[in-house]
């Protein structure tokens, strides 16, 4: 459950970063070069907003699935207001263990990665 729980916290952490960025573009677009049209801003910011949503309602999700504390909760939610911290924060939980789930004890911190064996 907790490698399920960390690949969809991973997409949605990327996904939202990556609609962050989208949506710093079309605003450069309309504002900065002074573009006669809307540069996408509308669309990509219900993108994004939808995006952020799914974001936060996944962290929620998967906050004890993962065995993660208060702290890192309220860490992966801080991430989603400033551009591109969904990303810096999958990183860091990744680099740091904090997606391995109940199973970073028994695999040594990579229980994301470990394939359990296949009896015959």
């Amino acid at each position: 459950m907790s490698s399920k729980a960390a690949t969809v916290f991973r997409v949605a952490a990327v996904a939202e970063a990556f609609s962050w960025a989208g949506l710093l573009i079309g605003m450069i677009l309309k504002y900065g070069f002074d573009a006669s049209n809307e540069g996408g801003v509308p669309v990509l910011g219900m993108v994004h907003g939808i995006i952020f949503v799914c974001y936060v309602l996944v962290s929620l999700a998967v906050f004890k699935p993962l065995g993660w504390r208060p702290k890192t909760l309220v860490l992966a939610l801080l991430a989603s207001v400033p551009p591109l911290f969904t990303w810096w924060f999958e990183t860091w939980a990744l680099r740091t263990g904090k997606l391995d789930g109940p199973q970073r004890l028994t695999h040594g911190g990579t229980g994301l990665f470990v394939q359990e064996p296949v009896s015959a």
